[in-house]
């Protein structure tokens, strides 16, 4: 089946690789009875995968049937999955078939799995491996048969191995897993996603369809998107229906969107009247000021470590700071005086230097002379030197 014609299908825009591979495991796995695993963010449409499914499987001329299992309280959802026999508790005053025998030759799709408690997940286990249901209240098994499909927006093995999910039931529904991918991980196509959603707004209220300009465009690149396809397509419908003017620009896009953690230099650089383009060389040029500060830092580094390795005077490795009248802070004209101040000077950077890695390697000599750019002999000679010791 070409992914293409499953999108039209089932309406589902964009064209990135792990989207288009998720729809190639979907089409494929439909003709098994493999129970399949769908996880992925919230709002990122796992239920319409579950369609996809059940739509090529064998399945398709019986009943699909959708459960949200976080949604239904703890007391009541073993009734709801499996149904209950008239008074098994109070205010259950006839027989009710539960969604599993409502689904029966068909395909169950179950919501926020995860969210189910352990005695519910031995049940379902139950009917994985035996085909079989307990009505709530019954003595007798009721024989089903019913393609399980689940989703969950947690890391469920996390959850095994904290004890709130069972091991052998993880296995038992995920013998085929699905990811699907989050909006941050198809950046391509959120604007073909935004139009596509804006266009279904104007066309059903007869309305103008809105376009958005450049900036408008990278800002909803930039954008987290935690909410993923459902908050995109909630912010399109909003704005479509509520805006007068159809260009939208940045400033107008930023007043639906939530200022977030990562972003409110950016948005806000944006209301002021800033464009992209300005903030993306802002942030080129202060990425390169930080590169040269990484180069003056590493120039800094290399002279102490020459000084580690080379068994020369402090006046040596000065004077040619001093004939090219670089400004160290140590040299302002010949002189002893002069001279024993830069010897000063240069053994406290020194004995500050051996000591901070000492300290980053727990006193290993071997480490730190490695750190330093010296051998262990040399570095356990300026040890002594100055007098360094652990308390220190």
């Amino acid at each position: 089946m070409d992914v293409q014609t499953v999108k039209n299908q089932f309406r589902i825009y964009g064209n990135s690789p792990k989207l288009n591979r998720a729809i190639e495991i979907a089409v494929k796995v439909a003709k098994t009875e493999a129970s399949v695993l769908i996880t992925g963010e919230s709002g990122v449409g796992k239920d319409v995968f579950s369609k996809i499914i059940h739509f090529y499987s064998n399945r398709n001329n019986s009943r699909y049937v959708a459960v949200n299992c976080a949604a239904i309280p703890e007391g009541t959802i073993e009734s709801e999955l499996f149904g209950h026999v008239k008074g098994s508790f109070t205010g259950a005053d006839k027989d009710r078939k539960g969604y599993f025998a409502e689904a029966d030759k068909g395909t169950i799709f179950l919501d926020e799995i995860g969210e189910l408690p352990l005695s519910t997940q031995a049940k379902l286990l139950r009917v994985l491996e035996n085909g079989e249901i307990l009505p709530v209240g019954s003595s007798r098994a009721v024989k089903v048969d019913v393609r399980v499909v689940a989703a969950t927006n947690v890391d469920l093995m996390r959850r095994t191995e904290r004890g709130s999910f069972r091991m052998d039931l993880y296995y038992r529904i995920n013998q085929i897993s699905i990811e699907v991918p989050s909006l941050r991980e198809r950046k391509e196509d959120i604007e073909l996603l935004f139009r596509a959603f804006s266009a279904q707004v104007a066309d059903k209220y007869n309305i103008p369809r809105i376009r958005l300009n450049d900036d408008a465009r990278n800002l909803l690149k930039f954008y987290e998107w935690k909410g993923n396809v459902r908050e995109l397509k909630n912010l399109a419908e909003k704005i479509s229906i509520l805006e007068i003017d159809r260009m939208i620009d940045a400033p107008t896009l930023r007043k639906y969107l939530p200022k977030t953690e990562s972003m409110p230099m950016l948005v806000d650089g944006l209301n002021q009247g800033e464009n992209m383009e300005e903030l993306m060389r802002a942030v080129i040029n202060n990425k390169n000021e930080i590169e040269k500060l990484k180069e003056e830092i590493a120039q800094l580094k290399t002279f102490v470590l020459n000084f580690l390795n080379m068994n020369v005077s402090a006046e040596k490795l000065l004077l040619p700071c001093a004939e090219k009248n670089t400004d160290l802070g140590f040299v302002e004209e010949n002189g002893e005086e002069e001279t024993e101040n830069r010897n000063i000077n240069l053994k406290e950077i020194e004995k500050k230097s051996i000591m901070e890695a000492l300290e980053k390697y727990n006193g290993k000599r071997n480490k730190a002379a490695k750190e330093l750019g010296c051998s262990e002999r040399t570095l356990y000679r300026k040890i002594k030197e100055f007098g360094i010791n652990k308390t220190e």
